[in-house]
């Protein structure tokens, strides 16, 4: 019989080698599964990977997915860190979406310089508050944020398509359920002409700037580590637990809202029912394969925006089922859990 029994010392070196084992098992896993449905792994693999940057405007896709994915796992890393698991980023990210939509809506015709920053101010204020609720809840009720940040997913999808099917559909968009085309005052400016590629970068850079500056410089970050990994020295200490739940749950709630923003002010251009495929969940992916540090978090977000770049192409060329890009996302969470699995405890041999 065998039984998992903590390390006493898991290795650092192994708990940064751990993504590229779980990426090298998903590769070798993806290639079997592709040999099982009849395709030349070797292909797949070039159609996934490589084939969409062979050009400048795959790389400009490229970053477009990369960039919320970044810009959330940058805000979830920061209570991942603390062991607060924010799990409700999708929500946020689509009240972020809402909030600063509905002022591209009523005032983005006007025309003035202040529409597009009074957007990105409003998305990070509802991304923010949508974040705030299950902080109360667990201070002041001890309400598990995993399924209080989940619920509340749901309940942002519900006001997206109340408000979507209601008050601020398009009047002339032939009943779907969007709203009217977001003015040139309410949108990203373009980086480069011919591509999609927008201004709402920068405040990607900045984000991974900041959040760098701040884990490598920051007393209170200390204090959020500290509070993850060892609750009782943390309350030794005299570390306010609270404010770490308040703070870890708000500041990643805001990143989200800002994601939001930047995906219906830059190339989605407008609300709708699909302003985004997933990323406030696949972020979570992001922030534990980039290890929770900012940079690696880089690395990590670009890959998962490649994957699904690939799944897009692997539809049009290999004729594959869109399910496709969450099969690759699911294997490659499932086995970084299990190489940290084995990284933090080890098999040992016990009698029955």
């Amino acid at each position: 019989m065998h039984l998992l029994e903590p390390r006493a010392q898991p290795s650092q070196l192994m708990r940064w080698t751990a993504p590229l084992i779980a990426i090298a098992a998903t590769l070798l896993v993806g290639s079997l599964l592709f040999w099982a449905l009849g395709k030349s792994p070797l292909e797949s693999f070039h159609v996934f990977f490589v084939e969409p940057l062979t050009s400048g405007y795959g790389w400009s896709e490229l970053l477009i997915k990369a960039c919320p994915l970044i810009l959330i796992a940058q805000g979830l890393a920061i209570g991942f860190k603390a062991r607060i698991y924010n799990i409700g980023a999708e929500g946020q990210l689509i009240m972020g979406a809402l909030f600063g939509g509905g002022i591209g809506i009523f005032y983005g015709d006007s025309g003035s310089a202040w529409v597009l920053p009074a957007m990105v101010v409003a998305g990070a204020l509802g991304g923010a508050l949508w974040g705030a609720i299950p902080a109360l809840l667990k201070t002041r009720f001890n309400a598990e944020e995993t399924l209080t940040t989940l619920m509340l997913t749901y309940i942002a999808t519900f006001i997206l398509s109340y408000l979507m099917h209601g008050a601020w559909r398009d009047p002339e968009g032939m009943n779907f359920p969007q709203s009217v085309m977001f003015a040139d005052a309410a949108l990203f400016g373009l980086l480069a002409e011919g591509f999609r590629i927008n201004s709402s970068l920068w405040i990607v850079i900045f984000a991974v700037l900041a959040f760098w500056l701040f884990n490598a410089r920051s007393f209170l970050a200390y204090r959020l580590e500290v509070g993850g990994q060892a609750p009782a020295a943390a309350r030794y200490a005299g570390f306010p637990a609270k404010q770490t739940v308040w703070f870890s749950l708000v500041v990643s709630g805001m990143t989200a809202g800002l994601a939001g923003v930047g995906e219906i002010a830059g190339p989605v251009g407008q609300l709708n029912l699909n302003i985004s495929p997933g990323y406030g969940f696949a972020a979570i992916i992001v922030a534990y394969l980039g290890r929770l540090h900012a940079l690696g978090i880089v690395l990590a977000g670009t890959l998962m925006a490649l994957i699904y770049l690939g799944g897009e192409a692997a539809q049009l060329s290999l004729q594959m089922p869109a399910a496709i890009t969450g099969i690759f996302q699911g294997m490659l969470l499932f086995f970084l859990l299990g190489a940290d699995a084995f990284i933090d405890n080890r098999l040992r041999r016990r009698a029955r």
